[in-house]
């Protein structure tokens, strides 16, 4: 199948790489010898047109690799890329904000406050103590079924369908589907499937939160 992405890793040395696509769950390994034009010097952030194909059982593989846009950088005639023993260093890619103002601390920070209001809540009974221990297995086997799907990504097996884990999400295992995300790298840069999850979490914590008003007497009588 004809995919399109970016070179986010390259070994110079050993003459391969992995190149992320939007449309597939798992970066997609490359070697040079895979890339049409031999003259094509591989570097970090290349955007790249190929065949992807599965082999094996392994993850997914490129094939008829070719430099999506024209200006890509080519080696000098007589020289090959990736054999030479003088080569520019490659441009990294462009770091994502590590500190406080980075999605991923302002996504611990969101799971703590929630882990903060379900202890208040069943500290004052307005939620059951079971939900103390119910929330955490509902992360944890939601992040099984993440790895499950990532590892059937790669050795071609049946998929687990994507409104089943916005379903895990939806119930209250969305922290586990963040941590899924992030640690295991699956399901992380598909726009479509993160807007939906984030409906998700919307969806639950207002679902919470109404709970726990209501419980607290917040809502008018007539509501109630």
């Amino acid at each position: 199948m004809k995919r399109q992405g970016r070179l986010v890793r390259w070994e110079a040395e050993r003459g391969f790489g992995f190149i992320r696509c939007p449309d597939v769950s798992a970066d997609v390994f490359v070697h040079l010898r895979d890339f049409s034009d031999r003259q094509l010097k591989p570097q970090l952030g290349m955007e790249l047109s190929f065949e992807e194909i599965h082999v094996g059982g392994k993850g997914p593989r490129a094939m008829a690799v070719q430099a999506a846009s024209a200006g890509a950088y080519r080696a000098p005639p007589g020289r090959v890329a990736g054999n030479s023993s003088r080569r520019p260093a490659p441009r990294a890619a462009p770091r994502r904000p590590s500190g406080p103002e980075s999605p991923a601390a302002w996504g611990m920070l969101f799971i703590v406050a929630y882990a903060v209001l379900l202890g208040a809540a069943a500290w004052s009974g307005r939620l059951p103590a079971l939900a103390l221990g119910v929330v955490p297995a509902l992360s944890l086997l939601t992040f099984c079924a993440y790895a499950l799907d990532k590892n059937a990504a790669q050795t071609g097996r049946w998929r687990t369908k994507e409104s089943t884990l916005h379903l895990f999400a939806l119930t209250g295992g969305w922290p586990g589907a963040w941590a899924a995300q992030r640690l295991l790298r699956h399901k992380s840069s598909k726009r479509s499937f993160l807007t939906v999850y984030r409906i998700t979490v919307a969806l639950h914590c207002a679902a919470v939160l109404a709970w726990v008003f209501w419980r607290a007497g917040a809502w008018p009588a007539s509501w109630r």
